[in-house]
């Protein structure tokens, strides 16, 4: 009995000791679970803080660039804009309210102009490393997203070979003065008592507006030029417009000098290999030219290159500058051209019409005479192959003629009334070939009709 009672408080001394034990681990292991989910919160939500901080300070995705006009006019009636324009907000209010109340619904924006700028940021090399823009348009996209919001056909303008910007990038490409090259020359000579010329950068010829020009046979402005319009595509516009494609004038031409051109290559040739290389670079883009007016009429390339035929054969759309104030006196009888818009540019056009379709049909027998219908093939092969020739030659196209028309006041006064004569001389001239028009004003402010 004794051990019995013994043992009984044995035990009890036992769960004394080992409950109150027990409770007190599972208090702290209660204690020590809490601690290890507040620290591991305390992570979490510093990882959590983390991200959001990398994520805030990261600079957001840009937008891809505008694309193309799905469904772009048929007939382009376009008014041309400088990049200073094309970049003003004050601008762009009277341009909507142009857009609204007219028929307008195409711009020609500069993109390099007389200047050799480039109006907004763009990524080409030497546009960068040259500092060659002026920064007039701040953000191109937006631009182009506006305009095609109003469903407005944009074209990109580009100056090629009068470029005072790149002639001082690179004056070894662009065309100089002879004489005053020579003179210092020779007055450097002089002074050091040189045999050979001396070694000196040559002063660059310019124009009777005090511009410089490059030369049209160098193929690494041709290449500058190509990058360019490539950006522009880039950035939607819907088609590039070149400009001043042709060899310098209005200055002494006697004394202009060539780094490039050897001056036996005629220069029609040149600058039809250019617009060959133009084609050739811009695959499957709507690209268009612009001459003078007067190639319409002249069947040489008047001393500065441009032949119309060579534009027709490379170029989806060719722009001669009929403007009536700029043929002279006497041109088809009249004294002063630019009171008679409608004479001027019907005539004009009218002939540049003929010439197309002459073009048009020696270039479909050219392609006759040279497929295999001209072998000597039996009769069952010519069958055969007949509708796949004919399908071919049928499909041989050549630019179609879109001009430019005359908004400002030079040789008259132009009104309202002049301005709708001249439109309506394009759609006589061309007729089912009418493709619209491109209307200059250099103030960029549009005369209503």
């Amino acid at each position: 009995m004794q051990i019995f009672r013994r043992r009984y408080i044995f035990v009890i001394l036992i769960a004394a000791i080992v409950v109150p034990a027990g409770i007190l681990f599972a208090l702290n292991s209660s204690d020590i679970y809490k601690l290890n989910q507040k620290n591991i919160g305390v992570e979490n939500q510093e990882v959590v803080v983390f991200n959001a901080v990398n994520e805030a300070s990261l600079p957001p995705t840009p937008p891809p660039p505008p694309t193309k006009l799905e469904n772009p006019p048929g007939i382009i009636r376009a008014v041309y804009l400088t990049g200073w324009s094309a970049g003003s907000k004050s601008y762009f209010n009277y341009l909507s309210n142009l857009l609204n109340s007219t028929e307008i619904n195409a711009v020609v924006i500069d993109i390099k102009d007389y200047s050799g700028l480039v109006s907004y940021a763009s990524g080409v090399e030497d546009v960068v490393k040259y500092k060659l823009t002026n920064h007039a348009i701040s953000d191109v996209d937006s631009l182009v997203r506006f305009l095609h919001s109003k469903n407005v056909y944009v074209i990109g303008r580009i100056s090629v070979f009068e470029d005072p910007g790149y002639a001082s990038a690179y004056p070894e490409l662009a065309v100089y003065d002879e004489v005053k090259t020579s003179l210092i020359k020779s007055k450097i000579n002089a002074e050091s008592g040189a045999l050979e010329p001396a070694d000196t950068k040559p002063v660059l010829w310019k124009d009777n507006k005090g511009l410089s020009w490059m030369d049209p046979a160098s193929k690494d402005v041709w290449e500058y030029n190509m990058f360019l319009a490539r950006d522009v595509f880039y950035h939607g516009f819907d088609e590039v417009n070149f400009d001043y494609v042709r060899f310098p004038s209005d200055g002494n031409a006697s004394s202009m000098g060539f780094p490039v051109w050897d001056e036996k290559i005629p220069m029609q040739e040149v600058i039809k290999e250019f617009f060959q290389y133009v084609r050739a670079s811009l695959p499957g883009e709507k690209i268009s030219a612009d001459l003078f007016g007067l190639t319409t009429v002249n069947s040489d390339d008047m001393g500065i290159g441009q032949v119309l035929e060579s534009a027709l054969e490379n170029f989806d759309y060719v722009s001669p500058m009929v403007y009536p104030s700029h043929y002279a006196s006497g041109f088809i009888g009249f004294v002063n051209p630019a009171e008679h818009p409608y004479e001027v540019i019907t005539y004009s056009l009218s002939n540049a019409f003929n010439r197309k379709a002459v073009l048009l049909g020696q270039m479909k027998d050219l392609a006759l005479k040279n497929s295999p219908a001209n072998d000597e093939a039996s009769a069952v092969e010519l069958n055969a192959v007949m509708p796949a020739i004919s399908s071919d030659i049928n499909n041989i196209r050549v630019a179609k003629i879109r001009p430019w028309l005359q908004d400002f006041d030079m040789g008259t006064d132009y009104t309202a009334e002049m301005i709708q004569q001249e439109i309506q001389a394009v759609k006589d001239s061309l007729g089912d070939d009418y493709e619209g028009y491109m209307m200059w004003s250099p103030s960029n402010i549009y005369t209503t009709y």
